[in-house]
C-alpha cells in the first residue's frame, strides 16, 4: 500500500460550550417583560376606559 494517510496536516477546532445560568439575567429579562406587560395592559385599560365610550 502506498498510500499515505495525509490528515496529520489537518488542524482540528474545538469548542468550548459554557453554559451560563446567571440569575441577575434572568431577572433583569423578568423585569423587562413585565414592564412590558403593564404598558399593554395599561394601555388596554385607557382604550376600553376612555376612547371605546366615545363610539
Amino acid at each position: 500500500m502506498s498510500r499515505q494517510r495525509h490528515d496529520n496536516d489537518v488542524e482540528i477546532e474545538t469548542r468550548n460550550v459554557e453554559e451560563r445560568n446567571d440569575s441577575s439575567l434572568v431577572a433583569s429579562t423578568l423585569i423587562k417583560y413585565v414592564a412590558y406587560l403593564i404598558i399593554f395592559f395599561g394601555l388596554l385599560y385607557f382604550l376600553i376606559r376612555y376612547v371605546f365610550p366615545m363610539f
